[in-house]
């Protein structure tokens, strides 16, 4: 990987952000593994310990639709019907089953999902995706202000401007700083 992975947004900005500029950070079924143990803490479900090319094509696939939903959204149009499509047929693949069991003193509802591992994983990712689509602060997405930067987030604070304050955001003041002493001299 030639770039540091950013997590910490909803899952599916998670997900579409793994595309910077001109970069896959979900090249190899290894980058995918090493994604899924980053979001492990917040999403167990996404435990697949040796993904294969097969679900890593799932992923892609996911993160394609994904993409150009929030694409036609940041740009104040109607999600492609296509992708709207897409992100329910990788969700009713692997749909998921609340199973209810006997903890010993009380009921336990355990969310299963049948399917293979590639249809499972795509359905979390799709059903995340439904989830952010669906949200009403969807509507205060925004990509990071940075010249180079193509990422994605939800801003918590109304003047966030950059993906990250340390990534980009830092790398703007720099540069900011440099201008304005260079201009002095």
């Amino acid at each position: 990987m030639t770039e540091a992975l950013l997590v910490g947004e909803p899952l599916a900005l998670d997900l579409v952000n793994t595309r910077p500029t001109g970069v896959d950070l979900l090249a190899t079924p290894d980058d995918l593994a090493n994604w899924l143990a980053l979001q492990a803490d917040r999403f167990p479900e996404l435990a697949v310990v040796h993904p294969t090319p097969g679900d890593l094509v799932a992923v892609h696939a996911v993160r394609d639709l994904t993409n150009t939903a929030l694409d036609a959204l940041l740009h104040e149009r109607r999600p492609p019907t296509d992708a709207l499509r897409g992100l329910n047929a990788a969700q009713a693949a692997a749909p998921s089953i609340r199973q209810l069991e006997w903890g010993g003193d009380a009921v336990i509802a355990t969310v299963r999902r049948n399917g293979t591992a590639a249809e499972k994983l795509a359905a979390v990712l799709a059903e995340a995706a439904a989830d952010l689509l669906a949200d009403p602060s969807i509507g205060k997405l925004k990509r990071c202000e940075a010249d180079d930067c193509v990422l994605l987030f939800l801003p918590a604070h109304p003047r966030r401007r950059w993906c990250s304050p340390e990534r980009c955001g830092n790398r703007v003041r720099v540069a900011r700083y440099y201008q304005r002493h260079k201009s002095a001299d």
